[in-house]
């Protein structure tokens, strides 16, 4: 069962009321520290915890007033703790990226443990419908023309391989990003210390960054955003190739099609392939926000904040576009019609031109120059395609093939089953033995 996918859950990791949860908890995070270290009363920093919470109303509120997102919620935050000699205590020693980035760690591991979901439960419906189709026979194409025989749970088997891919490329990137940093204004931790700095981020379940600037430095979020844009191009390319198999030409799969639902309102016969589509859509999107982070890399001295109104938009839309794309997908993938016996057809519908690759190379075998046996191929092959004829039936009339290959060479030549016999030998590569 494919679970629904439901926008609010990674939108409200995005929340202002989440995000400013998470600066809350750092605020946090550092009186404590603070107090274990003897700089802040241990009472200071206990009624810190009981009183401090956040309004986002009143932080807005202020906001339009000091124009200052994290001046703004200090202020109200320090409304909330009543008591003018706790609130002193409230972010002391701090500068404000050390709440900000250290906070937007917090978010992107928690998305990122969402993405990581949504990878796993792709993998699991790639893997379950590769076997589905392991020995449906299908026509591989380059450059969509016919080219060889594959079966269609191969082609299943490759996207899973690059969805496990993703998976490792995507949970190393995540890792690189949970840092925090309490460094100060630009990086030399003058007012608290390295020791307190890793204190803090300890509690936050982060580790401290070995140096930084103001700000945690930025090649990290764009190696997060590359990856993303990897996920997403990925996606991308597993819904282009459905909406291949789905014209009506081809017909060999088709996305699924709700008992209710309508593709067209002039054409009632439409069933068109709009979930592909509409990630190959928002892959673009997600592509174009990992060129701007990577322009967020180059910073002004210790910071300017030419990154930050940029972060604001790609790093919640990139997550929550690509695990929209991730569900959206999974469910396709799980849900997908596939027609075997169309599959079959389009293999045989040009009378066996598709095995002129093996023809060849028997032929070499065989004895023939490479260089004529490609010519007798190629003028069979060239006449069946013009003519829509049988290649079969012109090969075993040509006497240079049948001089080398006979009646039983060009028969085993044929054999489809010849072209499919290492199938379970790279479905075990993939997918290891299967119980």
């Amino acid at each position: 069962m494919i679970p629904r996918y439901t926008r609010p859950e990674m939108g409200r990791i995005w929340s202002d009321e989440n995000k400013f949860g998470k600066w809350l908890e750092v605020e946090l995070a550092a009186a404590d520290a603070l107090a274990e270290a003897g700089i802040v009363p241990q009472e200071a920093a206990r009624a810190l915890r009981e009183r401090a919470r956040v309004d986002v109303g009143r932080i807005l509120e202020l906001e339009e007033q000091v124009r200052h997102d994290v001046i703004a919620f200090t202020m109200a935050v320090g409304e909330t703790i009543g008591d003018p000699s706790i609130a002193r205590w409230l972010h002391y020693g701090l500068t404000s990226n050390d709440v900000v980035d250290t906070a937007q760690a917090l978010l992107i591991r928690d998305a990122s443990r969402r993405i990581e979901e949504g990878l796993a439960r792709l993998g699991e419906v790639l893997e379950r419908r590769a076997w589905e189709f392991k020995d449906t026979p299908e026509i591989g194409r380059t450059h969509g023309v016919h080219a060889e025989p594959i079966t269609f749970g191969l082609k299943l088997a490759n996207w899973y391989d690059t969805n496990r891919r993703n998976q490792e490329r995507f949970r190393r990137a995540a890792r690189e990003l949970e840092v925090g940093k309490i460094a100060g204004a630009v990086g030399n931790a003058a007012h608290l210390g390295p020791e307190i700095e890793q204190n803090i981020c300890r509690r936050l379940g982060l580790q401290a960054a070995p140096v930084s600037s103001q700000v945690i430095e930025r090649d990290r979020h764009a190696h997060y955003v590359g990856v993303l844009a990897t996920v997403a191009a990925e996606l991308e390319r597993f819904a282009l190739e459905i909406r291949q198999l789905q014209r009506t030409e081809v017909r060999e799969a088709e996305e699924p099609f709700g008992g209710q639902q309508r593709g067209s309102s002039a054409m009632p016969h439409k069933r068109n392939p709009v979930g592909c589509e509409q990630i190959c859509g928002l892959a673009r999107v997600v592509r174009a926000n990992a060129q701007a982070s990577l322009e967020n890399i180059a910073l002004w001295h210790e910071r300017d904040i030419s990154h930050s109104s940029v972060e604001r938009v790609i790093l919640p839309d990139s997550t929550i576009l690509t695990d929209y794309m991730l569900a959206r997908m999974t469910n396709i993938i799980s849900k997908m019609r596939v027609f075997p016996e169309r599959m079959r057809r389009n293999l045989e519908s040009t009378h066996g031109l598709v095995f002129s690759g093996q023809l060849l190379q028997d032929l070499v075998e065989a004895g023939a120059p490479r260089d004529d046996a490609y010519k007798w191929v190629q003028q069979n092959a060239m006449a069946a395609w013009e003519t829509e004829g049988d290649f079969r039936a012109l090969v075993s009339s040509d006497e240079h093939i049948g001089k080398f290959l006979g009646k039983e060479g060009i028969e085993r030549v044929f054999d489809l089953k010849r072209q499919l016999r290492y199938v379970d030998a790279i479905f075990e590569r993939v997918f290891g033995k299967k119980n």
